[in-house]
């Protein structure tokens, strides 16, 4: 089952001589439980991508489809709610709040939406990411390693149709970037998670189902 097409998505920034095509006309679809890596170097577009896929940006033109929704064609509101339950996004730096605790920031995305948290699956989660003794303990008291684990946390406590992760271990060193992608393929083996990930690190896009490689706006080959 197709939960992610892409079809002919451009996305240009400026004018004129300032004119810059950040994505180059990009198709492609991902199948439902499939775990894909967008590889290129920096500037070759994949972070533009993975934006406008999230919703995070709009194309210049083209469209983005998930779960057979054209996510453009939402109103600004309709579309951060769709993206707060359908999309859980993993940053290079956590983004976690620094005055709520390993807990509290994996459950935000469900506290902003007023719905209620599965102590079971809030369990499981914080089992799997090897967190349940550091529940309580802020983000100035983690390890980067388990900071990024609770970005994880928070991507997948919503059950989301999607996972977005943008370069989830550029800010590791080499041990802890092992145990991230080890974790995202649990995640999505055992929880039956969609991922697309972004990466310029080829070593670490092979443990994906499938590699497609991005250079100067373009896909050059899978």
């Amino acid at each position: 089952m197709e939960i992610l097409k892409v079809e002919n998505l451009t996305k240009i920034y400026g004018k004129g001589d300032t004119k810059v095509v950040a994505l180059d006309n990009v198709s492609f679809s991902v199948q439902k439980g499939e775990f894909v890596a967008i590889i290129g170097a920096s500037g070759s577009g994949k972070s533009t991508l993975l934006h406008l896929i999230g919703g995070v940006d709009k194309p210049t033109s083209g469209k983005v489809y998930i779960d057979g929704e054209d996510i453009y064609s939402f109103s600004d509101d309709k579309l951060a709610i769709f993206r707060r339950r359908q999309v859980g996004l993993i940053y290079q730096f956590y983004n976690l709040i620094p005055i709520l605790n390993v807990e509290e920031n994996i459950t935000l995305p469900m506290d902003l939406d007023n719905r209620k948290v599965s102590k079971e699956h809030l369990e499981d989660i914080l089992s799997m990411l090897g967190l349940k003794k550091r529940r309580n303990h802020l983000p100035n008291q983690l390890s980067g390693g388990e900071q990024q684990r609770t970005s994880i946390g928070r991507a997948l406590i919503t059950s989301p149709t999607i996972i977005l992760a943008d370069e989830p271990t550029g800010n590791l060193d080499t041990k802890n970037s092992e145990e991230i992608v080890e974790l995202l393929k649990r995640s999505n083996k055992e929880y039956k998670q969609t991922i697309v990930m972004i990466t310029h690190n080829l070593e670490i896009a092979k443990n994906a189902d499938r590699i497609i490689k991005i250079q100067d706006g373009k896909i050059v080959g899978e």
